[in-house]
């Protein structure tokens, strides 16, 4: 793509209970790469579900997370902070240390309807608070079919209070041969908006 980097800065990224956690992961190796400072969150379910789907177990303990990311990816000393469900120190608890941006992926949808009621009990649903009140940049990636009114009316609700509502629909004009592919295709439309430069796939036209 030919989208030109902004300076270093921080991104946080969520991962949630949903299916697709190849999407999530692959999406930290690629900020990583890109020399992006991520702070990163993984629910509990999320944690089952990377485990269900990749070869990946993550520990409890989100010091021993942090390290086994860093090393699978990696990252630059520091480039990569690892929080805490209930860390409510973490700086993107507070709208003072608000992200450029965060992107929940995948997004379940119990967590959509907890962002859009402002329900902050843990803290992705806290950080994602602080996002949309600071108006600085919110991704959701949601990942479930078919949509039920109650999913339909949550988004609506985030969309009209600035978020971007990206669901994991990819496109196959680009000839996919593999999973990784199809992966690849969702995370450059995310890298896309992002405005990180990426080479995953050329854009269309090109």
């Amino acid at each position: 793509m030919t989208n030109n980097n902004k300076s270093p800065s921080i991104i946080t990224l969520a991962m949630t209970g949903a299916s697709g956690a190849a999407y999530g992961l692959r999406l930290l190796e690629q900020l990583i790469m890109a020399k992006q400072t991520v702070y990163f969150l993984v629910s509990a379910p999320a944690q089952i579900v990377i485990s269900t789907e990749t070869d990946l177990k993550l520990p409890s303990n989100p010091l021993k997370i942090q390290a086994i990311l860093s090393k699978r990816y990696h990252a630059e000393q520091g480039q990569l902070q690892v929080f805490g469900r209930e860390q409510w120190t973490a700086p993107i608890a507070s709208g003072s240390a608000a992200p450029r941006a965060m992107v929940i992926c995948p997004c379940s949808s119990g967590t959509l309807a907890a962002i859009a009621s402002g329900l902050s009990q843990k803290l992705i649903e806290r950080a994602a608070d602080v996002v949309l009140k600071e108006k600085r940049q919110l991704i959701l990636v949601h990942r479930e079919t078919p949509l039920s009114v109650i999913h339909l009316e949550n988004m609506l609700r985030l969309a009209k209070l600035g978020a971007l509502i990206l669901p994991a629909s990819p496109g196959f004009y680009h000839c996919p041969r593999n999973i990784s592919d199809i992966v690849d295709f969702l995370v450059a439309r995310i890298l896309d908006h992002l405005e990180i430069t990426h080479t995953l796939l050329p854009a269309w036209g090109e």
